[in-house]
């Protein structure tokens, strides 16, 4: 029996329950304080505040899933044993709960078991603890010699700055046994500290943002501001004491001790190594003079790396324009070939030449010159995003490689496309305006050339050409020059239809499948081939807007044409369902998109009959913000529909919390459903999924009776689909309508 008051966290939905649980442990003469949560949020404020010794959880809760219970116990609380209590746990979830960490498990039938499993419990924990106090302090020796030793290798074998604070951050943890370590990069004219690499344990401002400083405020009050202001190590060996910065951050993420060293070079800090430990005092006499001393080799090896940049410099960087030289340049191309042929991808280079810079140089003096070569150069380092990937060969040639091209017109779009990031726009030179003229040779590889070697001589060849011919770009292949002629009319032609708004909107009906009732539209953008030729494939001209941003303006129309639609046939009494608007990634990502669409929508109370659909990609790379925007649009009254749903890799932890109203079972698994068991399996779980979360299930693609029955014996909601019509005008979708 327990000798003091033990504390426990029962989850559980029925207070009932938790009272009868408590009896039968009072029963027993155990003695504990307890705290009773049905929720994640009252879970994880336990595990924050109330640290419980025990768990006793509920297996099957409406709001809280027991399983869901245990792997945020793992997470939050791991050395924390934890027991589920339910009247339903059968054999097969017993085994499964005890393999995924759980302690024991009682039945509620049976309680009378309940006090000697939570004493065993509590005393196999205690006994847990103690095994590790004592290897803990056996480990501590080896492991601190262990750390500096593997410090030490890696100043000796890594010589990119970025690369060695990773790799000492990652040692910290690894080998020293540190809770978290980071270094951030010391700005001495703002005095701000940048996070640029970490490992472990991470506090909260701890990252690319500023949150750290050396200043006389609130921001340098923490060890980090003074080991920088002092250039001393300074350590807090207790968080849990009275003025410590930020403590209840750091105890909640089981940051018990944390001392900062600064990084010198040339005596003036340029960066400081943070450490989190996860005992009290750990930052000792003995511990903190070998951390001391491997700071300042690392402070050494940053000086030695600086001196070796000076010397690299001077060797491989063109010194007018900071560009890498032809030498340096040659390398990176070297070596961005060998990726591409590992990847089998295509890359591309381009040679780039001043026309008339020769005049630039009579008329206006060599020192003007130099100023436009500068600011060519600051130019196209913007535009390509990678100090590598452009150079100055010479004169007033410059070379970029585009690797990892999906096609070959790529590199010859950016140029004729990208104006403002190239030489579009004018340049401002002493206070006047200058414009450039440019020709562009481009070769591509493996079609072009197999080798450095080859890929220059043929990109020359091209620029050469380029010049006589008076093109402005040119690549070495004619065919491909013919097919980058063929892009560029297309993508002028599109854009002088979205412009003057010839693009327009067919429209696909979804069908309830119970009453085969028309019960919603998804909008479709067509365009008119300007030579008279039919319509354009959306496949052809679709990814041309994304690509050209042409779909932001585009989209922006197709909702204002819907909802101007919906309104046209309200006013004349039709009744119309709702139509549904596909969102591209680049609208959503757009900081702007809730406002765009209102405004597109007018302002409409009811989010002007118009409802948003989106592919399951599309958001998982922003989910928060993703979730954010979605939640505004519906609290505008519109619906959401998740399109394409199974063919992303969304969690289903945030396909919960998304503001959906209905999921979009994709046309490939529906096409395959009556031939491949498969298919039939993975439709049969997004729809009771879906029913799971109350959502709706609209099947896309069907094209046969045997899909649509097979649909409406799996209980799928709605389909749209060849079936049933395919897109069609505004005016076919009319008469649909009057027949209702």
């Amino acid at each position: 029996m327990a000798t003091k008051p033990f504390r426990v966290v029962f989850i559980e939905d029925n207070p009932a329950d938790a009272e009868l649980e408590a009896r039968e442990l009072k029963r027993a003469g155990l003695r504990f304080e307890q705290r009773v949560v049905d929720t994640e949020d009252g879970f994880r404020g336990a595990a924050a505040e109330f640290r419980a010794d025990v768990i006793l959880s509920d297996f099957s809760m409406p709001g809280f899933d027991g399983m869901a219970a245990l792997a945020l116990c793992r997470e939050l609380c791991p050395d924390t044993p934890f027991i589920f209590v339910s009247g339903t746990l059968g054999e097969d979830y017993a085994i499964r709960a005890l393999r995924n960490g759980a302690t024991d498990y009682v039945l509620k039938t049976n309680l009378v078991r309940l006090p000697a499993a939570v004493e065993r419990a509590l005393q196999d924990a205690s006994a847990a603890r103690a095994r590790k106090r004592a290897e803990a302090a056996l480990a501590r020796l080896s492991r601190m010699r262990d750390f500096a030793s593997s410090i030490n290798a890696a100043l000796v074998r890594l010589r990119d700055r970025d690369a060695l604070f990773a790799e000492i951050c990652r040692i910290a943890v690894d080998a020293g046994s540190f809770l978290g370590a980071h270094v951030g990069r010391f700005d001495p004219g703002t005095k701000d500290v940048i996070m640029i690499s970490g490992h472990g344990v991470r506090v909260r401002g701890e990252g690319a943002q500023i949150a750290l400083s050396a200043r006389d405020d609130e921001t340098g009050s923490g060890i980090v501001g003074r080991a920088l202001r002092t250039l001393e190590h300074a350590v807090w060996n207790d968080v849990a004491a009275p003025g410590v910065r930020r403590r209840e951050e750091l105890l909640a993420r089981g940051i018990r001790a944390s001392a900062a060293f600064p990084l010198l070079v040339e005596g003036a800090p340029v960066a400081v190594l943070i450490l989190h430990a996860a005992e009290a005092g750990t930052f000792d006499e003995d511990e903190t003079r070998l951390l001391r001393e491997v700071a300042a080799n690392v402070s050494f090896a940053l000086e030695l790396m600086r001196k070796q940049e000076r010397i690299n410099h001077l060797a491989y960087y063109d010194a007018l324009t900071g560009l890498p030289n032809h030498a340096l340049f040659n390398d990176r191309l070297m070596s961005a070939l060998e990726t591409a042929g590992r990847s089998s991808a295509m890359m591309a280079l381009m040679l780039v030449d001043l026309e008339r810079f020769k005049a630039v140089n009579d008329a206006m003096g060599r020192a003007t010159g130099d100023r436009v070569l500068q600011a060519v150069a600051q130019r196209l380092r913007e535009a390509v995003g990678d100090l590598h990937r452009v150079a100055r060969l010479g004169g007033n040639t410059f070379a970029v490689m585009f690797p990892e091209i999906a096609v070959a017109q790529e590199a010859g779009r950016r140029l004729e496309h990208d104006p403002a990031r190239f030489f579009g726009l004018p340049f401002e030179i002493d206070r006047r305006e200058l414009r450039l003229a440019v020709k562009a040779g481009i070769a591509v590889y493996p079609a072009d050339g197999a080798d450095a070697e080859a890929l220059f001589r043929n990109a020359e060849a091209s620029l050469k050409r380029a010049k006589e011919t008076g093109e402005r770009c040119l690549f070495y292949s004619p065919q491909i020059n013919a097919q980058v002629a063929e892009q560029l009319e297309l993508e002028r032609r599109l854009r002088k239809a979205v412009e003057q708004g010839e693009l327009f909107l067919h429209f696909q009906p979804k069908y309830e499948l119970a009453s085969r009732r028309i019960v919603g539209l998804e909008a479709l953008m067509r365009w008119q081939s300007p030579d008279g030729a039919g319509l354009v494939s959306p496949a052809k001209f679709v990814p041309v807007l994304e690509q050209t941003g042409l779909i932001l303006e585009a989209g922006r129309q197709a909702i204002a044409t819907a909802t101007s639609t919906y309104r046209d046939w309200q006013a004349r009494g039709l009744n119309p369902p709702r139509i549904a608007v596909n969102v591209s990634a680049l609208q959503l990502r757009r900081r702007s998109f809730v406002a765009d669409v209102l405004a597109a929508l007018g302002n409409a109370a009811d989010g002007g009959g118009v409802d948003v659909e989106v592919t399951e990609s599309l958001l998982m790379g922003e989910i928060e913000e993703s979730i954010r925007k979605l939640r505004q649009l519906r609290e505008a009254g519109l619906h959401i529909a998740l399109d394409d749903f199974g063919t992303g890799y969304s969690s289903l932890a945030y396909l919960s919390k998304l503001p959906l109203d209905a999921l979009k079972i994709d046309r490939g698994f529906v096409r395959g459903m009556t031939e491949k068991s498969e298919d039939t399996s993975i439709i049969t779980s997004i729809i009771s999924l879906a029913q799971a979360l109350h959502l709706k299930v609209v099947a896309e693609g069907v094209e046969t009776e045997q899909q649509e029955q097979l649909l409406r014996l799996l209980r799928c909601d709605q389909a749209q689909g060849y079936l049933f019509s395919p897109p069609v005008p505004p005016a076919r979708i009319e008469e649909l309508l009057k027949t209702l």
